[in-house]
């Protein structure tokens, strides 16, 4: 149980080290939340979500072929990991981002588009997102699942909420020293974990 708790902490902590990078759908975030307020944060949020429920559902009907063997769970830690290094030097190189408006549909469907238009939420959730469902099974079988997702999409919800809620009181400043020193260490720890799970995808090859 403790090992399963610190992994769905560590799932918590990477999903909120992508989630805090600035991208489409954060820029998308505060200027609409600035514009119509905090229920447009959260349309965003669960458009984005919903996507998510998807990719995983698509990962699932491949799950099986996945992890029947044991190069494959390598080699999906090794890729995965060096996604996860490439995402995290990159974020620790951004502190700034850019709001701009949007003229696209509803908030709901914009969290949605934003989130498919962007080849890296498909690298991400095909390389580094089937390690950790992966590593999930490996540890607890379906309950490992359940505190994958639980740990992302706290995250997600969390700090989009936050964002909005502070956008729409047009207090949240994203070039704060605090912004950039969250930013650090969140960066800094997907590194950590890219690095562990390269060396263990290498290790298990080697072995």
């Amino acid at each position: 149980m403790t090992e399963l708790l610190l992994f769905t902490l560590t799932s918590f902590l990477i999903g909120l080290s992508g989630a805090v990078a600035p991208g489409p759908l954060l820029t998308v975030t505060v200027s609409d939340s600035v514009q119509r307020g905090f229920r447009a944060g959260s349309s965003l949020i669960t458009g984005h979500i919903i996507g998510e429920v998807i990719i995983v559902a698509l990962i699932f009907l491949g799950l099986e072929y996945i992890l029947s063997s044991e190069a494959a769970s390598s080699l999906t830690g090794l890729v995965g990991g060096s996604v996860l290094i490439w995402m995290g030097a990159m974020g620790l190189r951004r502190s700034d981002i850019k709001t701009e408006g949007s003229d696209e549909g509803g908030s709901f469907l914009k969290g949605l588009v934003i989130s498919y238009s962007n080849p890296y939420f498909f690298i991400w959730w095909g390389a580094v997102g089937a390690a950790l469902m992966y590593r999930g099974v490996e540890m607890a079988g379906f309950l490992g699942i359940l505190g994958f997702l639980a740990g992302h999409w706290l995250a997600d919800i969390g700090w989009y909420s936050t964002v909005s809620f502070l956008s729409s009181r047009k207090s949240f400043d994203t070039g704060s020293i605090a912004y950039r020193v969250l930013m650090v260490v969140c960066n800094g720890f997907i590194v950590i974990a890219g690095l562990y799970f390269a060396l263990k995808g290498v290790l298990s090859i080697a072995a």
